[in-house]
């Protein structure tokens, strides 16, 4: 794996940390060094940047599907100064995983994410 690769590996990891870090203060913390402090996010529900209000767009969705994680898909992608990657949302008792998507990052040069362009491929019935 070239540097070029870790660097969009480690990207990514940093952003599943701060899509599973369930307490305020952690959470707060993991995006912060997830994100540049004017990064975005924009998914089919959400279109947000700054801190504050990519990690609300976080706290809702663990709120919407409580002892859920995020789960990487696959390899990440990456070239240059952008990522893709698959997840999924897993039950952490059942393993069930109602929701799933794809997401392409850009990322600054010290690697944080500059934006999110979220894709939902799989949503529960009567979800959005």
């Amino acid at each position: 794996m070239s540097a070029h690769t870790d660097r969009h590996a480690h990207a990514v990891a940093r952003y599943f940390e701060a899509w599973n870090a369930r307490e305020p203060q952690a959470r707060a913390k993991a995006v912060a060094a997830a994100w540049t402090a004017d990064g975005g996010y924009t998914d089919p529900l959400a279109d947000v940047s700054g801190h504050e209000d990519i990690a609300a767009v976080i706290a809702a969705a663990q709120g919407q599907f409580p002892g859920f994680a995020f789960r990487p898909i696959g390899a990440v992608d990456g070239h240059h100064d952008t990522a893709r990657f698959s997840w999924e949302l897993v039950s952490e008792t059942d393993g069930a995983a109602p929701v799933a998507g794809s997401d392409v990052i850009t990322l600054d040069p010290d690697g944080r994410i500059r934006a999110v362009l979220g894709f939902l491929d799989r949503l529960p019935e009567g979800a959005a």
